[in-house]
Parts: structure tokens; sequence; C-alpha cells
């Protein structure tokens, strides 16, 4: 990956903060203009919702035009930090992640959350541990000195798996947990958000860097803030439909952050330990163990909403991953760059 390695983007560095804030003005749009956005959910194709299904674009295309999936080469150099990355991120964390929505969801929680969206909240966090993060991986691996091939190379090969392998995990995650996915809307949200965009931003990637990198880099400066713009538009409709059942119950967002927060620091410190365990550098453990905790929010945001719809409790359970996500990833950053000392005297 080419271009600044310094410190996060003013927009990056307080999505959070957007994140509040969005909640906010979409609760308070939805109480005064309901029709609005009941007009705007109505805005249907083979149960697409045509306004989100362009601002998901606009979300995800940016980040992907990014990955240089010539860089699956690299690979083969850290075929040990590979083996964990892969191992956590699909072997580990949508199981766990569904271990945990089936345990604080329908059994410790349960008495305090809406009955009828139990199913739709389990279902929002399985979408979002099934999908390894994409761009922002490059922020905290920058942020911990990782090694950029490495991420590079991780994030290319997640990417080309998640083509083929997030419609069947989250089907069957999903029939596990009791829960009734179409077939035809999973498959139709794998093609809308994952292939359709790739082949994209790859064509696009193609384009820019005929002109020369210099000409990539500028692109990439100006497109970069597109995807956190569509991201926070995307959620002011949400919490437009999502407001009513946020009045009456607030504590959800705080029960629904208990199981993404013990998924996110459990699975990076599982990466960060297999890394050390099997002798890989500090810097490619720190890469693996950060995707192996992040995830791509806006694509488990997407398939929720056309899945189960804006009003779902699945949609909701993805937002409060994407509140949650910069202060802890954060906080993992913090963690794995404090302890290197600890970690190369353990790994001798």
């Amino acid at each position: 990956m080419s271009g600044n390695p310094s410190a996060m983007s003013f927009f990056e560095r307080y999505l959070t903060v957007w994140v509040l804030l969005c909640i906010a003005v979409g609760i308070v749009l939805g109480q005064f203009f309901p029709d609005i956005f009941q007009a705007i959910g109505r805005m249907e194709f083979a149960q697409v919702n045509l306004p989100v299904g362009l601002l998901i674009w606009i979300m995800i295309i940016p980040m992907l035009v990014k990955v240089d999936f010539s860089a699956l080469h690299e690979v083969r150099k850290h075929v040990r930090g590979i083996g964990v990355t892969l191992f956590v991120n699909w072997l580990v964390k949508p199981f766990s992640m569904a271990f945990l929505g089936w345990l604080f969801i329908r059994n410790l929680f349960a008495p305090m959350l809406p009955v009828d969206q139990i199913d739709s909240y389990i279902a929002g966090l399985i979408l979002l541990a099934a999908a390894p993060c994409t761009a922002m991986v490059f922020v905290w691996s920058r942020l911990s000195n990782g090694d950029p091939l490495f991420t590079l190379s991780q994030v290319a090969l997640n990417d080309s798996i998640m083509v083929f392998a997030f419609a069947p995990l989250v089907a069957f995650l999903l029939g596990i947990s009791a829960i009734t996915v179409p077939w035809a809307t999973l498959i139709t949200s794998v093609v809308l958000y994952i292939v359709i965009p790739v082949i994209f931003a790859q064509l696009w990637r193609i384009f820019l860097l005929k002109k020369g990198q210099a000409a990539f880099d500028s692109a990439m400066g100006k497109i970069g803030f597109w995807s956190i713009a569509a991201l926070l538009a995307t959620l002011v409709l949400l919490f437009a439909f999502q407001g009513e059942a946020i009045l009456k119950q607030p504590l959800i967002i705080a029960l629904l952050a208990v199981p993404i927060l013990i998924q996110v620091l459990f699975n990076s410190a599982l990466a960060y330990w297999l890394n050390r365990a099997v002798g890989e550098k500090h810097n490619i453990a720190c890469p693996s163990a950060l995707i192996g905790a992040s995830n791509f929010f806006e694509l488990a945001v997407a398939a929720a909403i056309s899945l189960f719809g804006f009003n779902s409790g699945a949609a909701l359970a993805t937002v409060v991953g994407v509140l949650i996500e910069v202060p802890v990833m954060l906080l993992v950053v913090l963690a794995v760059n404090a302890s290197k000392g600890w970690y190369e005297r353990s790994s001798v």
C-alpha cells in the first residue's frame, strides 16, 4: 500500500464522535419527518433499498481501490503469520461471535431486550464477525509499525476468500442459531456489495495507476473521505428508522456492545499470542492481530439492511460495531505497541 504512513485522518480519528452525532441527528429527523424516511424506505428494487445501495457502493469502492490483489504472492513469505490470520478470521471469529451472541443476547441479556428482535440482534453480530476488515486495518497497521506488504497481502487474501465464503459461512451460522435467511437475498447481497465493487474498484485502480503513482495517490487523497461520509449518511437513515426503539430502550446499544467488545479483545489477543508461538516477528504479529479483531462493518451494515431491513435489530447491531470500532481498536494498537519488548523477548 502506498500513501502517507502518518496517523489517522481527521474523519478516522473522530469516527466515534461522528457516529454519535449521526445517532442523534437520525433519531431527531426520524421523529420530526417520519413520512420522508418511510418514503426512502420504500425505494426498493429486488429487496435492495436503492439510496442505501448507492451509499454502500460509495463506502466500499474507495476502500477496495487500495487493495492490490497482485500482492497475493507476498503470502508465501510469511506463511505462519498468514496461517494465524486465516485461522482467527475464518475459523475462530465468526464462531466465537455466534457463541457470544447466544450467551449474552439469547440468554444473559434476553430479559432486557425486545423478544421479537433477539434473533435479529444475533444475526447482526454474526454478519459483523463474518467479514474481515479491509480498509481500516491499513490504519491500524501503520499505527503499530506493521509490515505494509504483509498487511496488504493478508487483506487481498481475505477479500478473495470473502467473495466465496461470506454467504455460505453466514448462512451456516445463522442456521445453527435457528435464524432463517433467504439464500437468494444473501447471494444478491454478496454480488452487490462484494463482487461488483471488487471488479469496479480494481478496474478503477488499473486506470489510475496507468496515469502514474502520483496520480493514484492524489486520487486516493481526494476520495478517501467518501467512504466515511457515505457511512455517516447511511447511519442517519438507519437511526431515523431505529429512533423509536432506541428512545424506548437506550440500554440496547450498551448490551449489544458487550459481545462485540469481548470478541475484539479475545481475537486480537489470540492472534497476537499465536504469532508469538509460531515465531513470527512483531511487525507481522501486529497487523495479523489487528485484522483478526476488526471488521468490515460497511459490508455488515449493507448485508443487514438487505437481509432484515432498516428497522431490524440486525442493522442496529452492525451499527454498534461501527460505534465502538475506533476507540477499541486504538486500545488494541496501544497494547501491541506497549508489549513489543515482551513479545520479542518471549519469541526468542
